[in-house]
């Protein structure tokens, strides 16, 4: 398998179809053996059924269904064992990263284990820019990392990062951070964010901010436990 695309979808019934089009002209006569991994992480929406209906005929299309809403970190996990791909991308099920930018980050796989998609142009809210500034300002003060945008969606990486991820509340905010103090070469470069087209953020302030601040002590204790970067990681 060349490449594996791991997405998370919770009530995104709309995106669903749009982004499986654009998965399929992001490989389109670059990759012959390639997978989308959905995962369904408790939908209450059509977000299931539209994504077994679309996945009918189409063997690179992989499903798999969560009973309740788990979060986007055990989803994406669920996704990571299941990856059979040399190079995996990460995306949310929202559309504001275009799967087809994937383009702008490959060519850094030469050189560098995972490259983490900087967003770029943000629309957001003034305060979610805020928090978001200052959450990777203070993150990267007390556990000594360089990661500016740690929690853009769009990540690439090769398959043998994921070892390193480990499984908790909150892991998705920090795969690259998680990546370099595990030893790992981590690049950044600026990828488009755009707005939603349909629904609405699951996020709330408190995610954004306190789930946050608890994640920085997290990953610094899961520093302290490794000795000289040490990539043999405890998942």
């Amino acid at each position: 398998m060349e490449i594996s695309f791991i997405i998370p979808v919770y009530n995104e019934e709309k995106n669903i179809p749009l982004l499986l089009k654009k998965l399929e002209e992001t490989v389109e006569n670059k990759y012959v053996d390639y997978e989308f991994i959905f995962i369904n992480d408790g939908s209450t929406d059509l977000s299931g059924e539209i994504l077994h209906s679309l996945s009918l005929n189409k063997s690179y299309v992989k499903i798999i269904s969560l009973e309740k809403n788990s979060g986007q970190s055990k989803a994406l996990y669920k996704g990571f064992n299941l990856a059979k791909g040399e190079i995996i991308v990460s995306l949310d099920g929202d559309l504001q990263a275009d799967p087809t930018d994937i383009i702008l980050l490959l060519p850094y796989l030469e050189k560098y284990d995972m490259v983490n998609g900087a967003r770029s142009r943000r629309k957001n809210k003034n305060s979610d820019k805020l928090f978001s500034v200052l959450g990777n300002h203070l993150r990267n003060i007390i556990v000594g990392d360089d990661i500016q945008d740690v929690a853009s969606s769009m990540k690439i990486f090769k398959k043998k990062v994921l070892k390193c991820f480990y499984p908790y509340t909150g892991m998705y905010r920090i795969l690259p951070v998680l990546a370099q103090i595990s030893g790992f070469s981590v690049a950044e470069i600026p990828v488009p964010y755009y707005d939603r087209i349909f629904g609405k953020s699951n996020y709330t302030f408190y995610d954004r901010f306190f789930t946050s601040l608890k994640n920085i002590f997290i990953v610094k204790r899961i520093k302290k436990k490794k000795r000289n970067y040490n990539v043999n990681c405890f998942v």
